[in-house]
């Protein structure tokens, strides 16, 4: 990084630390904390549909939909978080290979299950192996994604059904005695009504989700927990420029300040959101909101 970084035997401490710190595998670290990041910015709203779209079928009087909806939310509650970021992308991949697989290959006539293998043509592979290096990295994230999007969203579902029948029914037949549909009541007054219910349940949700996402480790993305890992293990000067000792204690002190200043930061912006959802409610904190304005 810096024209003094050629020859490290040479440096003082503070340009041996100054060269240390901007190596390409710490650049990796850092950028690391993006794709954490960007895995949260894009998780929670997707996690939050799968949630809303889940409880919407636990309540629907069709009963084969309330009864996915309801399945869904029981199994994937009920499954340890680590089978699914075990197991789930392995069949999930296979899933999308096989289906590649029936489009692009229908002369195939071996078949797909060998023992223990799973084979289908390079055509159907995901990613094929002459793609690029950021196709793969793309395709592990995004199995990462859709893993974390449908573990989170049983919970977020189980929390918003939750929500939905806390709603005074009273109102939902007003509306309906007003002339509204069914359809027309659920998105006026019950969908609007439900958030001040379910923030709390959504909040536990969100600061698990944070912690949570360590397990991309497990699914094969370089994040900060793998790079601290790496970079804090003990080197030798046999294998790298810069050799030191154990100072993985260090790296994990510094994501231990990571996480508990985004677990505070989200911790303020949760209440400020707790506090404009309640006006006009009636709740607690509404009540308070309006003899405050009175």
């Amino acid at each position: 990084m810096f024209p003094f970084c050629t020859d490290p035997d040479t440096l003082d401490t503070v340009r041996w630390f100054a060269c240390y710190l901007t190596t390409g595998k710490h650049m990796s670290f850092y950028l690391s904390f993006g794709t954490v990041l960007l895995l949260l910015a894009i998780t929670a709203p997707t996690a939050l549909a799968f949630g809303f779209a889940g409880a919407a079928a636990a309540r629907s009087r069709f009963l084969p939909l309330s009864l996915f909806g309801k399945g869904y939310i029981a199994i994937v509650r009920g499954v340890p978080d680590i089978a699914f970021f075990l197991f789930f992308v392995i069949a999930l991949d296979q899933i999308f290979e096989w289906t590649r697989h029936q489009v692009l290959c229908p002369d195939w006539d071996q078949p797909i299950r060998q023992g223990n293998d799973f084979i289908v043509c390079q055509a159907a592979k995901l990613p094929l192996n002459t793609a690029p290096q950021w196709m793969h990295e793309t395709y592990g994230f995004f199995l990462a994604v859709l893993t974390f999007a449908l573990v989170f969203g049983a919970f977020a579902a189980n929390v918003l059904f939750g929500a939905m029948r806390a709603v005074p029914r009273a109102q939902m037949e007003t509306a309906e005695a007003y002339g509204m549909t069914r359809r027309q009541a659920f998105w006026r007054v019950l969908v609007p009504q439900m958030w001040i219910y379910a923030i709390p349940g959504l909040s536990n949700l969100w600061m698990v989700l944070i912690k949570a996402t360590p397990l991309l480790f497990l699914l094969g993305v370089e994040d900060i927990v793998y790079w601290a890992r790496e970079l804090g293990s003990s080197k030798t000067p046999r294998f790298t420029d810069y050799p030191h000792g154990d100072w993985r204690m260090w790296y994990f002190l510094a994501l231990l300040v990571f996480y508990l200043a985004f677990t505070r930061v989200s911790e303020i912006a949760l209440e400020r959101l707790t506090v404009r959802l309640s006006h006009g409610q009636a709740t607690a904190q509404g009540e308070a909101q309006r003899r405050a304005g009175a």
